[in-house]
């Protein structure tokens, strides 16, 4: 079968809510990206054949297929199409998927895989919210409550669910939102991010511009502490759930370009890793946040290797019970899970995650010399996407 491989991955620094990056318009801020990957390439913009952008709030200035609006924004000419993905927080690993298959095919030689998602911009839950204040309904169907009669889906019921079925707590959680900031404080100290972050005019939702760059994740707390995060409120009685231990909400955007073994060779493209496999699964939508256990299980039973074979792993921090119970159930070594930070201390920019793990995780392995890198990530409605890559 012919393979994909990646020769750039960039991404924004994380800005928080009403921060540095909330005077970008989402679908400039997702162009930056475009143009980033053009430019470490090296290849000529007009070769680039699609662009697949994840983004959730489809809604306002993120609709209208953002993917094709942040290429006509972008220096990519108006010839290069663009379609948006929404996979919920998986949209931009989803659009990655979808990259290496075009490729994988032979269909297509250069497909950019991004995601963008300006949550200052356009709040998280906009598009449910906005139709059904205007009597517009709600996505749970008569049929869905048919098999499913509880509560809506939520992923704080979800993340709950997890802490009491893998036997966590809340100090625990808190522990590990600790060491999430910890992380992310001593990689950006040591300029570990560096490579990988497309530097940005500081732009405020005020509309006031300036002249500093934005290149450090506006989310993390360098005086984090155990004491300040334990004091923060559970966001529900009796429960261990609260903000400190839960992702941030995070303005971003990410991408990634992939390509076939000819275009390397036609277009003297320097691979910097090879897409080794890919896994999709749907889960309980209930529990929702599990998906990513079985799908991890179920993608190094295809790929015929163990948990041990990875030297890396991204585990998206949507909240800290997802990644303490997939290390619980997969036996995986902590020391290589989210080796510069996660989602709790970096921000969680919703269709823009998937692209921007795998930005840090092919950088990671890459600075540590390491082989193989595995991300995952827990989706709404109970899904997880699973990628193998392998630095060259």
């Amino acid at each position: 079968m012919a393979e994909a491989f990646i020769v750039a991955a960039a991404r924004t620094a994380g800005g928080k809510k009403g921060g540095r990056l909330s005077g970008w318009h989402p679908v400039d801020l997702a162009a930056q990206v475009l143009d980033a990957l053009v430019d470490r390439s090296g290849i000529d913009p007009a070769l680039v054949e699609d662009v697949i952008m994840g983004c959730v709030g489809q809604i306002g200035e993120q609709a209208t297929d953002v993917a094709r609006n942040a290429v006509l924004a972008s220096k990519l000419p108006e010839h290069v199409p663009g379609t948006s993905v929404d996979r919920q927080c998986g949209s931009s690993q989803q659009a990655v998927h979808f990259a290496a298959q075009a490729v994988m095919s032979g269909t297509m030689d250069v497909v950019i895989a991004a995601g963008v998602e300006s949550m200052s911009r356009v709040p998280m839950g906009s598009p449910t919210i906005l139709a059904a204040k205007n009597g517009m309904g709600h996505y749970m169907s008569p049929g869905i409550r048919a098999k499913y009669p509880g509560p809506d889906f939520s992923q704080f019921i979800g993340a709950e669910m997890m802490v009491k079925k893998y036997g966590l707590n809340k100090a625990d959680l808190d522990a590990y939102a600790l060491s999430s900031h910890e992380r992310a404080i001593a990689a950006t100290k040591a300029g570990a991010f560096a490579a990988e972050i497309v530097p940005l005019q500081v732009r405020r939702a005020d509309g006031t511009a300036s002249d500093e760059l934005h290149t450090i994740d506006e989310g993390i707390r360098f005086d984090a502490s155990l004491a300040g995060i334990s004091a923060v409120k559970v966001l529900q009685e009796g429960g261990a759930i609260t903000a400190a231990n839960a992702s941030q909400i995070c303005d971003g955007a990410a991408g990634l370009m992939v390509v076939s073994e000819k275009a390397l060779k036609q277009y003297n493209l320097k691979p910097i890793a090879r897409i080794h496999h890919l896994t999709l699964i749907g889960h309980d939508p209930v529990i929702m946040l599990e998906a990513p256990l079985p799908a991890t299980e179920r993608a190094l039973k295809k790929a015929g290797m163990k948990i041990d074979d990875i030297d890396l792993f991204e585990v998206n921090e949507a909240f800290a019970s997802v990644p303490l119970a997939w290390l619980k159930a997969l036996g995986a070594d902590r020391d290589r899970m989210n080796v510069n930070g996660g989602a709790i201390a970096l921000g969680h920019p919703l269709g823009g995650s998937g692209a921007k793990l795998m930005t840090t995780l092919v950088h990671a392995m890459h600075a540590r010399g390491k082989r193989y890198g595995l991300q995952t990530m827990c989706e709404g409605g109970g899904q997880a996407n699973v990628t193998i890559l392998e630095r060259l």
